[in-house]
């Protein structure tokens, strides 16, 4: 199409069991001034077979075929093959509400906004279940007006959203002023992403009903895997810290930094399986805690007290551990 309003940027791999339900539903939008940027990446179970034949129907799918990069590297391939003056990077597993586009393009361009957050659910497919998380937008701690900014979020500003980017919508001219960019690490490739975007942004918008269904509990997810890749998260909070210092932000923003260093440590150690998790602990309590400001700050440095106490308990265990060797 030329002169979409949104491009629409999927990467794509090995999903073919819920595709077609994923790109019916962004073709399906009330929203017709879209393009859908496909990216298959190296995909081996005929999942490009899908989008081509998809493609064949609908000439505003576009399909980019590459070898196996992860999903970082093929939405940055979608970011510059993309027309549109905003920007959106769905998940192909997951699918959306039919006015998903329409309500967050009038929401960003009423409030002139450099990106609008959406609501969303998960859906759990053994349960056919749809279950509302308030993790995902912490209402309670956005102003009670339009637009703002991250200064104006009254709570620890990395948890107010969720870091990933596919329950928001970019305006391009934004992340291409900044140049944001998505890591091409195997996962958590979105933070740096999303977080920069969030303190950078002068202008935030949010619609607040569900637009967008997490999928859950599909084996080909990347989440139950991550024992392949657990040091990606910390690349991506170096990665931050990094972006943070670059545009004299840190100052202002080290100890909700910190605080969510902590937390999504211990949220990735309470998620591995052993071997790998033991591994992540002796990691984290020798080199990582220090490396990222956690290490040696009173207990009243952090938010929440019960992540404090099980940094504590981890210390602990792991100079016990070392003393039994």
């Amino acid at each position: 199409m030329e002169n979409p309003k949104i491009s629409v940027i999927i990467p794509v791999y090995n999903v073919k069991a819920y595709l077609k339900q994923c790109i019916t539903s962004v073709t399906g939008q009330s929203m017709r001034e879209i393009e859908i940027i496909c990216i298959d990446d190296g995909s081996t179970d005929g999942s490009v077979d899908i989008l081509h034949e998809l493609s064949a129907q609908d000439d505003r799918i576009r399909v980019i075929e590459q070898e196996n990069k992860g999903a970082g590297a093929a939405r940055n391939c979608g970011m510059r093959a993309a027309a549109g003056d905003f920007l959106i990077f769905l998940d192909s597993d997951d699918f959306f509400e039919s006015d998903m586009l329409q309500k967050a393009y009038e929401k960003i361009e009423a409030y002139q906004a450099d990106f609008v957050v959406f609501g969303s659910d998960q859906y759990y497919m053994d349960k056919d279940e749809y279950v509302r998380n308030p993790w995902v937008l912490q209402q309670k701690d956005i102003p009670p007006y339009m637009p703002f900014s991250h200064r104006e979020l009254t709570d620890n500003v990395f948890k107010v959203f969720v870091g990933w980017a596919w329950d928001k919508l970019y305006r391009r001219s934004f992340v291409e002023r900044y140049q944001l960019y998505f890591q091409e690490q195997r996962t958590t490739n979105d933070l740096l992403f999303v977080f920069s975007a969030l303190v950078l942004a002068k202008r935030i918008a949010v619609v607040p009903e569900v637009l967008a269904h997490q999928r859950r509990g599909g084996t080909e997810s990347l989440s139950v895997t991550r024992e392949q890749s657990w040091f990606c998260f910390y690349d991506a909070l170096t990665a931050l810290r990094d972006r943070l210092v670059r545009e004299n932000l840190y100052w202002e923003l080290e100890q909700d930094y910190i605080n969510y260093a902590l937390h999504f440590s211990l949220w990735n150690l309470k998620t591995l399986a052993s071997p790998t998790k033991e591994l992540l602990q002796k990691k984290l309590c020798e080199e990582w805690f220090a490396a990222l400001g956690i290490s040696g700050k009173e207990k009243s440095y952090f938010y929440n007290q019960g992540e404090y106490q099980d940094y504590c308990d981890l210390i602990k265990g792991q100079k016990e551990w070392k003393q039994k060797r």
